[in-house]
């Protein structure tokens, strides 16, 4: 198992096997993620933001400002008529009783 040393200012060097292994190169970044007990991963940050590009299909329809507001119009009716529903059949199921 490859091993290496932490200097006193707290760097270590990664062997070469373990950075063959995650594909690092000169310049790369690093994360360490936490694992169960106290354990971490290194995990290298690959690739840049610009990668992701096309990996979401074009939307077939852009939705407008004003459809946008009609959406949270109708919802806020629909939340608020259904507010309304529920108290009022509360208040006919007090009144029955």
């Amino acid at each position: 198992m490859p091993t290496a040393t932490m200097t006193s200012k707290g760097q270590i060097t990664i062997p070469i096997q373990v950075r063959k292994a995650l594909g690092l190169d000169t310049g790369d970044k690093i994360d360490f993620v936490e694992m169960e007990r106290g354990g971490f991963a290194l995990m290298p940050r690959t690739g840049s933001i610009r990668d992701l590009e096309g990996c979401i299909p074009k939307l077939d329809h852009v939705v407008t400002i004003e459809e946008m507001n009609q959406a949270i119009i109708d919802g806020a009716t629909k939340s608020y008529l259904k507010s309304i529903e529920t108290a009022y059949s509360a208040d006919s199921h007090d009144e029955a009783a």
